[in-house]
């Protein structure tokens, strides 16, 4: 069955016990990372994913604490004899700026470097990846730079999930996480291009989500302890902080 792992909780400040967001998503062999940050391998090692099966990486947007190791896991896995391509989705503007970053690598130049397969989106609702197992769409939100939400359909147990990444609330992740069994939304605050958990939860309550999980949250203690409180006062179902290396089965 599908499953998510996560690899990180915390908004842009980490700590020593949460990484900066980032995911992956497993269905049927297929091994998709959203966002990469930190150290990718040793943090993909903790979460006992083979690094080496990532087949495709998701990029929300082009801020670092979401995107900057995505060279750094490239370069590690051509040093470590990688052969097989790897696809990257996101929007024109993340995929422009991330192929800028890797030229000032000189990716092409690394001799013998596996093939990548870069796949823009426009700035509309988006199929990114769609096989017999699994559909990924995607859906532009409200952020300070051009960002992505994704909604995830594990097609064998009809179970869905849907993530808001960075956004303010906005009709594009009540499209997307409509009827979802899981919508993992991000509760930094209720600031511009941000969420916060009573926002969150409002938005679970809206499209019918059956949970929701906390996630790009401040990692503060009694921070965590209130935005549980105040998701949990707009949105009956079951209301979670999102954990590192936590995995949910779909």
């Amino acid at each position: 069955m599908g499953k998510v792992t996560i690899l990180g909780t915390s908004s842009a400040v980490p700590d020593e016990n949460h990484e900066n967001t980032h995911m992956v998503i497993q269905e049927a062999g297929r091994v998709i990372l959203v966002d990469c940050v930190g150290s990718p391998v040793q943090r993909l090692k903790s979460a006992r994913i083979d690094y080496d099966s990532i087949s495709d990486i998701i990029l929300t947007h082009f801020h670092p604490d979401h995107v900057s190791a995505t060279p750094l896991l490239l370069m590690a896995l051509w040093l470590m004899g990688r052969k097989a391509p790897i696809n990257i989705y996101g929007l024109h503007d993340t995929l422009d700026r991330m192929k800028t970053m890797l030229d000032l690598f000189d990716w092409k130049n690394w001799p013998g470097f596996f093939p990548l397969a870069f796949f823009p989106m426009d700035e509309a609702e988006s199929v990114l990846i769609n096989d017999s197992f699994i559909k990924v769409t995607a859906i532009p939100v409200k952020h300070l730079v051009p960002t992505i939400g994704i909604r995830v359909d594990f097609k064998r147990s009809g179970k869905s999930m849907a993530y808001s990444c960075d956004t303010e609330p906005c009709p594009a992740v009540e499209q997307i996480a409509n009827g979802v069994d899981v919508l993992i939304h991000e509760a930094a605050g209720n600031t511009v291009g941000h969420s916060s958990a009573g926002q969150a939860a409002e938005m679970a309550k809206k499209t019918g989500a059956q949970s929701l999980y906390l996630i790009h949250y401040p990692v503060g203690v009694e921070t965590r302890v209130r935005l549980l409180e105040e998701a949990r006062n707009t949105f009956d179902g079951p209301v979670s902080l999102a954990k590192d290396l936590q995995v949910i089965e779909f």
